[in-house]
């Protein structure tokens, strides 16, 4: 698909678009289980870890979510589409700081994963800037879901930082923890509430434990 700039005048959210875009904090989170029952073997079978695994279940969900593919344009008076968006995550180095790294969208886990490899490796051994060892190749920042995960603690909320005028989905995953039989995963979702409502983050969702079945 291609980047498109959606025609407002006939648009159903624009009521919701015109309502939210000038409020100081304008983004709402969301904080829910997904079941992970099983996906360390099935990652591994398919030569991903399980952070790259729900990480590109995550980026699959988010590209099947119109509303998550959106931006702000002219100040918040115009809406843009993009055709595809990709993922950008925090990575732990080796000296104890942290760093980002992008991960391009790829249909196959098993590619997404190859390509991730390299680039956590690579942000891994380097120090400094946030963006040092990152090569984000064809992927642009303003089409980035910003990702981070929290593998040291379950959590039952986040909150994300967000500067102004930032209207990208945001999304943080948490220690897995056992209920029962099965291993559950804390996910947060921060939207910018001018372009998504609380059905958008619910379909969300669905699709993230659909493809999590899928791995």
């Amino acid at each position: 698909m291609q980047d498109r700039e959606i025609p407002l005048d006939h648009w159903p959210r624009r009521a919701a678009l015109e309502h939210f875009r000038a409020m100081a904090r304008p983004a709402f989170s969301v904080t829910a289980d997904v079941d992970v029952t099983g996906l360390r073997e099935r990652a591994a079978a398919r030569g991903a870890t399980p952070w790259l695994a729900y990480h590109h279940a995550a980026l699959e969900a988010a590209n099947g979510i119109d509303a998550m593919r959106q931006t702000l344009i002219d100040g918040g008076r115009g809406v843009r589409e993009f055709g595809v968006i990709h993922a950008s995550s925090t990575v732990l180095r080796e000296d104890g700081s942290f760093g980002f790294v992008t991960l391009p969208r790829e249909a196959s886990l098993e590619r997404f994963a190859e390509r991730g490899q390299a680039s956590l490796a690579r942000v891994r051994r380097a120090s400094g800037s946030l963006f040092a060892g990152d090569e984000p190749g064809e992927a642009r920042e303003e089409t980035l879901v910003h990702m981070t995960a929290l593998p040291w603690f379950s959590f039952t909320a986040f909150t994300h930082a967000r500067g102004a005028a930032d209207d990208r989905p945001k999304i943080a995953f948490g220690r897995f923890k056992e209920v029962g039989s099965r291993l559950l995963m804390p996910v947060a979702v921060d939207v910018h509430h001018a372009l998504c409502d609380g059905v958008h983050v619910g379909r969300f969702f669905e699709r993230l434990q659909d493809q999590l079945n899928r791995v």
